[in-house]
């Protein structure tokens, strides 16, 4: 693989492994303690570098070595971070350590201050980029869940376009990850020790973070991204007792939906 002059001088003669694990289109290469992630230069990846910079100091995101835009694709170098992915086998066979990390990182999220947050990804904004996707043919058919679209579900992505216009919920913005799903999530024991993949990263609804932990906590367990039911039954209120709050399906529902057209 090509890398810059700039990004090569630091990882040098450095063996590396190529990190397949969740559903980013991005190259990941892990080098010893250091992480690249070349992806296409567009808005996620300039709002993933951008995030990653305001929030170095104020949560565990990852430490930036190097970054470098040649040939319209991004080039970050970052420093890999400490503990396990919540995925990991020692979690999904301690789901009440899991559970409470994850409790956790959510609750971290929602006390950051957001008054100087340089990324909005709010309802009016996140909308007409699914307008976008919708419009340009980018709707990934083939990763829906499977009552989304078909008999019991709706005609095809413009129309749940539509639906998500007509029954958009009162926003509670907060810091969101914007994509809190287990592999992007790190923990050391109870305590979140690292957040990635922050290109959707920005001031949203809380429980688009919670819709998107639940959603990945479901397909854990049930093997989907196993190939087999390895793991007990996930129980579903586990995650909103550590949180300390009722679950909200209507929303959990909506912001499920919405990422189907991302």
């Amino acid at each position: 693989m090509f890398l810059p002059e700039g990004i090569k001088r630091l990882v040098m003669d450095e063996s590396c492994q190529v990190d397949d694990i969740g559903m980013s289109e991005a190259s990941v290469l892990l080098f010893g303690d250091k992480v690249l992630k070349v992806q296409e230069q567009n808005e996620e990846a300039e709002n993933e570098y951008g995030m990653m910079r305001y929030l170095q100091g104020k949560l565990p995101v990852p430490t930036i070595l190097a970054h470098e835009t040649v040939g319209g694709k991004s080039y970050l170098l970052m420093r890999r971070c400490p503990g396990q992915m919540a995925c990991a086998h020692e979690y999904m066979t301690d789901p009440v350590t899991q559970c409470r990390m994850l409790a956790d990182g959510l609750k971290r999220l929602w006390s950051t201050d957001i008054s100087d947050c340089p990324f909005d990804q709010r309802l009016i904004h996140k909308l007409e980029q699914a307008r976008y996707n919708v419009e340009h043919g980018l709707v990934d058919l083939d990763n829906v869940e499977p009552d989304t679209f078909g008999e019991k579900g709706f005609r095809d992505s413009e129309a749940l376009l539509q639906w998500l216009y007509d029954n958009r919920p009162q926003e509670e913005p907060v810091l969101s990850h914007g994509d809190f799903c287990l592999p992007n999530i790190f923990g050391a024991g109870e305590t979140v020790t690292g957040y990635i993949d922050l290109g959707k990263t920005g001031i949203a609804d809380k429980w688009c973070d919670i819709a998107l932990c639940y959603r990945s906590l479901s397909h854990n367990y049930s093997g989907r991204y196993h190939g087999t039911d390895a793991y007990a039954d996930l129980d579903d209120m586990r995650l909103f007792r550590e949180l300390g709050i009722e679950p909200d399906w209507e929303k959990i529902r909506y912001y499920i939906l919405l990422d189907e057209l991302f």
